[in-house]
């Protein structure tokens, strides 16, 4: 069973979509991840951003956070100068915030994979050369 699992906005938009072509495959890392996966404000706007039209998803994601099934790991205020940098050096992907947000999670957490349908996380790198370790399709 994996613990201390960083999700990124994809699992969780597939997670609560049933008509994502992903659900079934995020459905079935789930069996093998022990809450609370790892998260930030940046992936939770996402997320509730790309959900917004699916009933119930917007307090579904609230929920999760009151009930541990996610837990905020990273303050944007707090880890602004780095995710700036960040931002900056992959300008040409380009990297969104949420994006940033999971890859200063990766620096913070080393031993934590990121849970991703995104293939820019293969691109990325954690403190400038290492390669995140992903639970990805």
């Amino acid at each position: 069973m994996k613990t201390k699992v960083i999700v990124d906005t994809g699992p969780l938009v597939a997670l609560l979509n049933r008509q994502d072509s992903a659900h079934d495959w995020v459905m079935l890392q789930m069996a093998d991840i022990r809450p609370p996966m790892i998260t930030c404000e940046a992936v939770l706007a996402e997320a509730t951003y790309l959900t917004s039209r699916i009933k119930g998803a917007r307090e579904a994601l609230v929920e999760m956070i009151g009930e541990n099934f996610l837990s905020i790991g990273l303050h944007v205020e707090d880890q602004h100068a780095a995710l700036l940098a960040m931002l900056k050096r992959y300008v040409n992907v380009p990297m969104s915030l949420a994006d940033a947000c999971v890859v200063r999670l990766a620096e913070l957490h080393p031993k934590s994979p990121v849970f991703t349908l995104d293939s820019d996380f293969n691109i990325y790198r954690k403190n400038g050369r290492q390669v995140i370790a992903q639970i990805c399709p």
